[in-house]
C-alpha cells in the first residue's frame, strides 16, 4: 500500500472548494454560487450532505434571530450579549457582521420550508428567549442541504479530507486539499483557487462522562473530530483562544438541552435542598471575575461554577424543577418536542428511569469540555474582519480569509465570534462564499500550483496505517493487542486521558496548572510519536485514523493555549489553580498560536482586544 495507482487517484479542479457540508459549508456554497455564477463550486463532505453536521438531526430552536424587522433586537445588541457572555473576549466586528445579515437568513430558511413557530397573539417568531425562536426542526438539516445540493457545481460525500495542498511557488498560498473515498478507498486530489474550511469542530478530545453502555454518547456530535482545526493550522495559519473550550449544563447522562425548559416554560434550577445556589453564590463569583459578575444574564461559564460549586459542597445533585411548569398539556408537548426534534435519547433516559416530568424534576450535570467557534466559545482561527467596521488589524482584504492566502472559513473553523450556532454558521459561510468569490476574480490568471512532491508525500502517508496493519497484523497476541501498531480506538483513549486527566476535564473538576500541563504536554508528544504506527485494517478504521490525527493537533493547541494565559477568565470551563483568578490588567487580550510545519514550532502570541461597540 506504500504506492496508490495513478488509476485510483481522482484530480478534481475548482474555482471554489468547500470543505465540510454542515450549516456553514451550505450557506458558503450557496453564498458562492449567488455571486459566482459561472464559477466551479465544489463541497466535499465526510458523511453526507442530507444529514451531516452538528445539526444532522434536528433542532428544536434557531439560536440566533435579532427581529429587526419588529424591532426586537440590534446587531449591538447582540454584540453586547456575546462580549458579555465571553468575559470581555470576542471579536466584535465578526459577530456584528453576522448578527446584521442572520435575520435574512433565518427568513430565507423560512422560504425553504422550514416550519418556524408563530406566537398567536402577535404573528412573529414564538420567541425561546431573547435571541432564540422556536421551530419544528426534525427535518432541519435535509431542508438546508437541499439549497447547497443545488447550488453546487459537485458534491463529493463520504470524502475524508486529510490535508490542505499548499501552492509550491508561494508557500503562504493554499492550493487544495487531499482526501480519500471512506467506501472505495479511491484518493481525491482537489486543486482549487480558493479554499472554505467550513469541518466540524470537537468531540472526544476530553473523555466523555458516558462510559461502558454509553461509550461515544456526547453533547456535541461525535463525529465532529476537529478537523476545522487539524486542517487549517497545519498550514501555518494563525489560531486564537484555543483555551477557551466550552462546557455545557444538561440534563444528566442524555445530554438532554436546557434551553427550551429554562427560556420558554421558566423552569427553575436548584440543588438538591431546592435552594436558589446562584444568587447564594455571587459574592464569591465576584471575588473570582469582578464586574463580569455583574452582568446579565449570568455569563455561562459562571452558572456552570455555581453549579461545580454546589456538587464540590456536597449539595448535589442538581435538579431541574420540569413538574412546576407542565400545567398545561401544550407545554407538556413542547417540553417533549425539544428532545424528539433533537436528542431522542433523553426522552429514553427518562423512560428508562421511570422519571416523568410532570411529576418529578431531573438531574442536570455539566459535560465533558469540547473546542468549537460556533457555539458559547471563540476557539478558531484569526481572520480577516469586514471592511465598513473591522479595525485596522483586524483587516486584510477579503471577509473570513485567515492569515493564510486563499484559505477562508465559517462556523466552528473562525474564532473570536461566539454564538453563532445554525443560522450564524449558515450566515458566516455566505459571508465567507461572498469573499471567496471576490477573491477568485482578482486573482485572474495567477491561480495556486500543486506541488507533486508534497502530493506524493502525503499520499503515501494517508494509507500507511493499512500498510502498518498489513505487517503487524500476524503479530496480534490477546485479541487486540499488537507490538508493532496501535489501533485508533486505542489512540483515542489516550488521547481523552491525557487531556482529561491534566488539561483540565471532569476527573479533575476542569483544574489545571502549569505543571500538570507540562507533564500534559510530555504524553501528548510521546502519542504524537505513536501515530506514526496506527493500524487501520479496514477504510472505516484509516477513516478513524485521520480523525484521531485531528484531534490530537487541536489537542495540542489547546494544551498550549491554555498554558499560555495565566488567569482563569472563564470558571466554569476551565481553572489554572496557579492563576485561579481573572486578570484584565495583563489578559484582557487574545491568545494567539502559529505553527510552523517546516520546524515543528509554535509561536505564542497575545493579539489586542479592540471594542467597536459602547
Amino acid at each position: 500500500m506504500s504506492q496508490r495507482s495513478s488509476k485510483n487517484i481522482k484530480f478534481v479542479d475548482a474555482d471554489i472548494l468547500v470543505i465540510g457540508g454542515g450549516f456553514g459549508g451550505c450557506g458558503a456554497t450557496y453564498e458562492s454560487r449567488y455571486w459566482g455564477r459561472d464559477l466551479k463550486i465544489v463541497l466535499v463532505e465526510k458523511a453526507n450532505i442530507e444529514r451531516s453536521g452538528a445539526v444532522s438531526h434536528g433542532l428544536s430552536a434557531i439560536n440566533c434571530y435579532m427581529g429587526m424587522q419588529w424591532g426586537e433586537n440590534q446587531p449591538a445588541d447582540f454584540v453586547r450579549y456575546a462580549r458579555g457572555d465571553l468575559m470581555g473576549l470576542v471579536r466584535e466586528d465578526l459577530i456584528f457582521d453576522i448578527a446584521r445579515h442572520v435575520d435574512s437568513t433565518v427568513h430565507k430558511f423560512e422560504e425553504w420550508g422550514l416550519p418556524i413557530m408563530k406566537d398567536p397573539k402577535t404573528g412573529r417568531y414564538l420567541r425561546e428567549g431573547k435571541w432564540q425562536v422556536m421551530i419544528h426542526g426534525e427535518s432541519y438539516k435535509p431542508i438546508i442541504a437541499e439549497a447547497a445540493r443545488k447550488s453546487a457545481s459537485e458534491v463529493y460525500n463520504r470524502i475524508m479530507v486529510t490535508h490542505l495542498l499548499m501552492d509550491k511557488t508561494r508557500p503562504n498560498r493554499v492550493a487544495g486539499a487531499l482526501g480519500f473515498n471512506v467506501r472505495d478507498g479511491q484518493l481525491h486530489v482537489f486543486r482549487a483557487k480558493a479554499v472554505i474550511v467550513a469541518a466540524g469542530g470537537a468531540s472526544h478530545v476530553f473523555r466523555p462522562r458516558s462510559v461502558g453502555e454509553g461509550a461515544g454518547k456526547t453533547w456535541y456530535a461525535p463525529w465532529s473530530s476537529a478537523s476545522a482545526y487539524g486542517l487549517v493550522l497545519r498550514t501555518g495559519a494563525k489560531m486564537i483562544q484555543m483555551e477557551n473550550r466550552i462546557v455545557l449544563a444538561r440534563f444528566k447522562d442524555g445530554y438532554g438541552p436546557v434551553g427550551a425548559w429554562s427560556l420558554l416554560l421558566k423552569a427553575q434550577t436548584t440543588n438538591a435542598y431546592g435552594e436558589n445556589y446562584e444568587a447564594a453564590r455571587l459574592d464569591e463569583i465576584k471575588s473570582l471575575v469582578g464586574k463580569y459578575a455583574e452582568t446579565t444574564p449570568l455569563p455561562t461559564c459562571l452558572r456552570n461554577h455555581a453549579m461545580l460549586q454546589e456538587v464540590k459542597a456536597g449539595n448535589g445533585p442538581i435538579y431541574m424543577q420540569t413538574q412546576q411548569v407542565l400545567d398545561t398539556k401544550e407545554k407538556e408537548n413542547t417540553g417533549w418536542e425539544d428532545f424528539l426534534d433533537m436528542t431522542v435519547g433523553q426522552a429514553v433516559v427518562w423512560a428508562s428511569q421511570n422519571i416523568d416530568p410532570k411529576e418529578k424534576p431531573s438531574e442536570l450535570t455539566t459535560s465533558e469540555p469540547y473546542v468549537m467557534g460556533s457555539h458559547a466559545t471563540c476557539s478558531g482561527a484569526w481572520a480577516s474582519g469586514p471592511e465598513d467596521c473591522a479595525p485596522a488589524d483586524y483587516q486584510w482584504g477579503y471577509n473570513r480569509m485567515t492569515t493564510v492566502e486563499g484559505l477562508f472559513g465559517a462556523g466552528d473553523t473562525i474564532g473570536g465570534s461566539a454564538h453563532k450556532f445554525s443560522s450564524g454558521s449558515f450566515t458566516e459561510g455566505r459571508i465567507a462564499g461572498k469573499s471567496a468569490v471576490k477573491y477568485v476574480r482578482e486573482l485572474a490568471g495567477n491561480p495556486p500550483q500543486v506541488d507533486e512532491a508534497q502530493l506524493t508525500m502525503l499520499q503515501q502517508e494517508i494509507f500507511k496505517p493499512l500498510e502498518n496493519f498489513e505487517i503487524g497484523r500476524n503479530e496480534i497476541v490477546a485479541g487486540s493487542v499488537a507490538p508493532s501498531y496501535i489501533s485508533p480506538l486505542q489512540g483515542l483513549q489516550r488521547l481523552e486521558k491525557i487531556m482529561d486527566e491534566y488539561v483540565g476535564g471532569i476527573s479533575t473538576f476542569y483544574m489545571t496548572s502549569e505543571p500538570m500541563l507540562n507533564r500534559g504536554l510530555e504524553l501528548l508528544t510521546m502519542l504524537k510519536e505513536d501515530l506514526d504506527h496506527i493500524g487501520a485494517e479496514d477504510l472505516h478504521q484509516l477513516q478513524r485514523a485521520w480523525e484521531l490525527h485531528h484531534r490530537v493537533w487541536t489537542a495540542e493547541a489547546v494544551l498550549r493555549h491554555t498554558l499560555y494565559r495565566q488567569e482563569t477568565r472563564w470558571p466554569g470551563y476551565y481553572y489554572r489553580g496557579d492563576f485561579p483568578k481573572l486578570d484584565d490588567a495583563d489578559w484582557h487580550a487574545f491568545t494567539a498560536s502559529q505553527y510552523d510545519v517546516k520546524t515543528g514550532e509554535w509561536t505564542m502570541s497575545k493579539l489586542p482586544v479592540h471594542h467597536i461597540i459602547e
